[in-house]
This record gives structure tokens, sequence and C-alpha cells, in this order.
């Protein structure tokens, strides 16, 4: 093995490698979303595939156009495409992904677990919200 790719391989399996990766991925997208406006029909974007099978929202439903009225400034719309999400969800990926980075950058590990009460108050809210969606519209 030389050493570039013992250097290469050391830089890959380094527990920053993976909150930066994520970060450049969702800088990436972020920076294409800005010029793409989602609000409009006809742009290159994803369908949930949820709601593309059964016509109904999903819990996450709107957050495309979330992010993007975000992006603009716009809290009001962006409350309106997904209140849950824009007021749990983008909170909590904040706190979470800045800590995941923070600790990589330490050098350790960030694997965080909600434990069994957890996950179930998580996918418990994601189904009541979704229900109250599709019931209320």
């Amino acid at each position: 093995m030389t050493k570039a790719s013992a250097r290469f391989r050391a830089l890959r399996s380094h527990p920053a490698a993976p909150p930066l990766t994520a970060l450049a991925a969702g800088l990436a997208g972020a920076g294409y979303l800005w010029g793409t406006n989602p609000h409009e029909s006809g742009q290159l974007l994803p369908r949930c595939p949820f709601n593309w099978t059964t016509g109904l929202l999903c819990p996450a439903c709107g957050g495309t156009r979330m992010a993007y009225d975000l992006m603009h400034g716009d809290v009001a719309a962006a409350f309106h495409d997904n209140a849950l999400l824009l007021t749990l969800g983008v909170p909590a990926a904040a706190y979470f992904g800045g800590r995941w980075l923070v600790e990589g950058l330490r050098g350790r590990r960030y694997r965080p677990s909600p434990g069994k009460a957890g996950t179930a108050v998580i996918l418990g809210v994601a189904v009541v919200w979704a229900v109250a969606r599709n019931l209320i519209g």
C-alpha cells in the first residue's frame, strides 16, 4: 500500500468524514434548490414516493417547498408548507447535525439513540401529523 492510499484510507475512516460529506451534499442540494422553485410545475425535483403511490401527504410532504421558502426568507410560507417539520424537524436536524459534525471534528463518533420511548414518541407524532394533514387538508 502506498503512502497516498494509506493517507486516503485514514481520511475516509476519520469520524469527521461522514458529517462533512453530508454537509457537502446538503449544500449542493441547497444550491440546486435555490434556483429551482418547487411551487412551479415542471421543475426537475423528485416527488414523494408515498404521495405518488397513495395520493396522501406523508409527514415530510412539503419539506422541499419549505426549504425553498426558508432559503428565500419567507417563513410564513414555509410554515404553511409543513408546520411540524419547520417547528420540530429543522431545530432537531440542526442540533443533531451540528453535534455530529463537532464530535467528528473532535475525532469522536456520534451515534444518538432515542431508545424505545423516544422512537415511539417520534413515530406517534409523525402518524398523528400525517392523519391530521390528510383529514384537515
